[in-house]
C-alpha cells in the first residue's frame, strides 16, 4: 500500500476520526501511559468531548509499571488530579508479567509483585482511583497474568461492567515509530468498518489509533500550539542529548529501554539506586548496554571455538526454561531458511552467490511489498556471514549467538515475535512434564 496524502491536516483528520468514534462506540476509554503521544491523545479526546459530548463520560486506563522516573510518576499523578473529576479514572497497580531483556535468568519480573513490597521502586500511589490486590474490580484479571492480556481483559472487563455494549480502547500509537508499527497498519485492512486504525480484540471490544498518522514534529507542534501539560522527562531527556527517537517512556528492563538504562543515574539517582536491587542484571545492563557484552558492535569469538560451537556452550549454561525457548526459535528459523526461504534483493543473491553460498531460488516471497525471490540455503546453516555487506537478514550461528549474549528471549533480531497465546500453551506444557530432568535439545 502506497501513502496517500489528503488534502487536510493531521488535527482535521484526527478530528474526523474522534468524531467517527463518539457516534459509533457506547463506552470509550484512553490507554494512558505517561508518555507524549497518548498524553496529547488524551488532552485532544477529552477537549472534544466538553466540546461535543458532554454527557458521555470516558475513561482513563493508567497500566503503572512500578518502575519509572519521578518525573513521569509526578505527571501520571498531576493529570489524574486534574482530570479526575471529568472522567472515569483508572490507575492499574497490579502484579503482572513484564518482559525483562536484562536477566539470562529470568524472561520476565513483575512490577507490583506482592511478595517483593520491601524491593518496591516506589511506595503504591494511595488514591481513590488506584486499583490494587486490595481493590480490583476487574473481574477479568488474573494474579500476574502478562503485561498485555492485563491491557486487553481490563477492555473487556469494561465492555461487561458498562452495559455490554460496544467499547473502544483509544490507543496514542504511531506508524511513524517503528517499521513494524507501520507494517501492522498496513496489514489491517479489515478493521472495524474497513478502518485500518480501529482492530478487534473480543466481541463488541475495539482498538482504536486516531494519531496513527502524526508524525513526533506533529505532536510536539500540537502541544505548544494547545498549550497542553506533558511529561517534563522529555525535556530532561533532551538535555542529555538523547535522539527523539531514543525518548520513550517505557519500562525501564525491556529492549527499548536498555540502551538509556545508565540514564537513570544521571537523571533519578534515587530511583536508580531501587532499580539495581529490583531486578538482577540492571547494574551490568547499565554499565555494558552498548559493549561487546551485550552483544553489540563487533563481537569477539571465543580461542577454540566456532560460533556455532560457542552458541552450544552458551545454551548449557542457560537454565532449562530459557535454554528451551532459545532452542525451540533456532530450530523454527533453521527449517525455514532451508525448506521456505526468504525474499530477498537480486543484489544480495548475487553477493551470496559470488562467495560460494550454497543456495537456490524457492518461488516468490509472500512476506515482502516487491516480488523478491525466497532463497533456499541448500548446505549447513553459515557459521557466520561477514563477508556479505548488503544484508545481515540471512541465517548464521553468529545471528543466533548475538541473541542469547543480549538476553533477546524473542529472537527479535532474528525477526521473531511472540504471540499471548503462545507463551500460554509453550507454560502449561512445561509445568505439566516439570518433573522431567533432561530434555533433548540439539540443535
Amino acid at each position: 500500500m502506497v501513502r496517500e496524502y489528503l488534502g487536510q491536516s493531521v488535527y482535521e483528520a484526527f478530528q474526523e476520526r474522534i468524531r467517527f468514534i463518539f457516534e459509533e462506540f457506547d463506552n470509550i476509554y484512553i490507554s494512558f501511559s505517561g508518555g507524549k503521544d497518548s498524553g496529547l491523545l488524551l488532552n485532544l479526546v477529552l477537549d472534544y468531548q466538553k466540546k461535543y459530548a458532554p454527557e458521555k463520560r470516558v475513561g482513563v486506563f493508567h497500566q503503572d509499571f512500578e518502575a519509572q522516573y519521578t518525573v513521569t510518576t509526578e505527571y501520571v499523578e498531576r493529570t489524574f488530579e486534574r482530570i479526575k473529576e471529568d472522567v472515569e479514572p483508572y490507575w492499574v497497580c497490579l502484579p503482572m508479567a513484564t518482559r525483562t531483556a536484562l536477566s539470562s535468568y529470568e524472561m520476565y519480573w513483575y512490577p507490583w509483585d506482592d511478595k517483593k513490597e520491601e524491593l518496591w521502586v516506589r511506595k503504591m500511589p494511595k488514591k481513590k482511583y488506584v486499583i490494587n490486590l486490595n481493590r480490583n474490580p476487574v473481574t477479568t484479571y488474573r494474579y500476574r497474568m502478562h503485561q498485555e492480556d492485563l491491557a486487553k481483559q481490563f477492555g473487556r472487563w469494561y465492555r461487561i461492567s458498562h452495559g455490554n455494549r460496544k467499547t473502544v480502547c483509544l490507543l496514542g500509537i504511531r506508524a511513524d515509530e517503528s517499521l513494524q508499527r507501520y507494517s501492522g497498519f498496513l496489514n489491517k485492512k479489515f478493521g472495524y468498518k474497513e478502518k485500518c486504525w480501529i482492530t478487534k480484540h473480543f466481541k463488541d471490544v475495539w482498538c482504536a489509533s486516531p494519531l496513527y498518522d502524526w508524525t513526533t514534529q506533529d505532536i510536539w507542534h500540537a502541544n505548544y500550539v494547545f498549550d497542553y501539560d506533558y511529561n517534563h522527562l522529555y525535556d530532561l531527556y533532551y538535555k542529555a542529548g538523547l535522539k527523539v527517537s531514543q525518548m520513550r517512556v517505557a519500562s525501564p528492563f525491556n529492549d527499548y529501554s536498555k540502551d538509556s538504562l545508565n540514564l537513570y543515574r544521571v537523571i533519578d539517582p534515587e530511583i536508580w539506586v531501587k532499580l539495581v536491587g529490583r531486578v538482577k542484571g540492571a547494574n551490568f545492563g547499565a554499565i555494558y548496554g552498548r559493549t561487546k557484552a551485550l552483544g553489540y558492535r563487533n563481537i569477539t569469538l571465543p580461542e577454540g571455538h566456532t560460533w556455532k560451537s560457542y552458541t552450544m556452550f552458551l545454551l548449557d549454561t542457560l537454565p532449562i526454561r530459557l535454554r528451551n525457548n532459545y532452542v525451540k526459535k533456532f530450530n523454527t528459523s533453521i527449517k525455514f531458511w532451508h525448506e521456505t526461504g526468504g525474499g530477498l534483493d537480486e543484489e544480495v543473491i548475487q553477493e551470496l552467490e559470488e562467495h560460494g553460498y550454497q543456495i537456490k531460488r524457492n518461488g516468490v516471497s509472500n512476506y515482502t511489498l516487491s516480488k523478491k525471490s525466497r532463497i533456499v540455503f541448500m548446505g549447513k546453516i553459515p557459521d557466520d556471514t561477514d563477508d556479505i555487506k548488503l544484508t545481515k537478514d540471512i541465517p548464521s550461528w553468529k545471528r543466533m549467538c548475538c541473541c542469547i549474549l543480549k538476553n533477546d528471549h524473542i529472537c527479535r533480531s532474528m525477526g521473531f515475535g511472540m504471540t499471548r497465546d503462545q507463551q500460554r500453551r509453550i507454560d502449561a506444557i512445561r509445568h505439566k512434564y516439570k518433573s522431567v530432568e533432561e530434555m533433548n535439545y540439539g540443535v
